[in-house]
């Protein structure tokens, strides 16, 4: 079932430099929210804290709250509960990062790391996120391949596909499309309307057209700050007055 997630207050400094400033919104359960900003302006890092992928690594230090439904995920976490956050929230990121294994190793990686299943309700599941990408019909007859041979929107596909097999209420997406063509970009949209109402779905992008055919909630950042909150759909396309400009200067009025 798809949940909400909820940050309020989010705030991260590095040393003396406010990196997030008082950052706060809420996605509803099945919900798809667009990020745009500036680069720079602290998506790509709002994104790995939510997934706290950087926890045991070095995390910026941080202040405020953030809620996986009732769950408070902003709170120390040994290495368990850090693993069972990320299948709870998956991440793909803008380079498509396949592991050095076969198609189908890919896949059931997370799978084995959280369940123990017979080897043909395995193959099920991993048949069922791949489907899911919309990758089985592309890949069905070459699944014990290696994976790093695959085109990169195949790659991308692949690693949603990763990322959705293990169930997670919440999928990050860093800029997914960024390096792809048209048809890979508009499989990788078709897959993301197909997700709503059953994950969470939180977007980076630079693209305003995609923003326009993704989002049901939009939140442009500027300088660490929610500088415009859309959630409206009709509305998420380019809210009135506002010009994007992603070469540096930001949002304008």
């Amino acid at each position: 079932m798809a949940i909400d997630l909820t940050v309020e207050r989010l705030t991260a400094r590095r040393q003396d430099r406010v990196i997030l400033d008082g950052v706060s919104f809420r996605a509803p359960g099945g919900s798809t929210t667009v990020l745009m900003g500036a680069s720079g302006c602290g998506k790509s890092t709002l994104l790995r804290i939510l997934n706290r992928i950087d926890a045991r690594d070095g995390e910026p230090q941080l202040e405020g709250s953030i809620r996986l439904g009732s769950q408070e995920i902003l709170r120390p976490m040994d290495v368990w509960e850090l693993v069972e956050l990320r299948r709870q929230v998956g991440m793909v990121f803008q380079t498509p990062a396949p592991f050095p294994m076969s198609i189908r190793e890919n896949v059931a990686y997370g799978i084995r790391l959280h369940e123990r299943l017979p080897r043909a309700v395995l193959q099920e599941r991993v048949e069922e996120a791949l489907e899911q990408a919309a990758l089985l019909e592309e890949v069905r007859d070459r699944l014990g391949s290696d994976a790093r041979r695959l085109s990169g929107g195949q790659q991308q596909r692949l690693c949603i596909a990763r990322a959705l097999a293990v169930r997670p209420q919440v999928l990050l997406l860093d800029e997914p499309t960024s390096a792809l063509d048209p048809l890979s970009t508009r499989r990788i949209e078709e897959l993301l309307l197909s997700l709503r109402g059953k994950v969470t779905v939180l977007l980076v992008t630079h693209q305003p057209a995609q923003a326009h055919r993704l989002a049901q909630r939009l939140l442009v950042m500027e300088n660490g700050k929610i500088a415009v909150k859309r959630e409206d759909a009709s509305a998420c396309a380019l809210p009135d007055g506002v010009k994007f400009n992603f070469g540096g200067a930001g949002i304008r009025g």
